[in-house]
């Protein structure tokens, strides 16, 4: 299942810089992940300073 991007996001851009499929661009207010593209290997959700990525349902 693919990593989801909460509201917490403050659109830093830190998880896009290492997402190795780039699969994290930039949104509408923060952040989004295209859930065909992730590879759920959490890279991104180490990387997030204010713990808005979580793996999705």
């Amino acid at each position: 299942m693919a990593y989801v991007i909460s509201d917490e996001c403050v659109s830093c851009g830190s998880c896009a810089a290492v997402c190795p499929a780039d699969a994290i661009s930039e949104g509408d207010g923060k952040y989004v992940i295209d859930a065909d593209a992730c590879l759920d290997c959490g890279t991104c959700e180490a990387e997030c300073p204010n713990e808005a990525i979580h793996p999705g349902e």
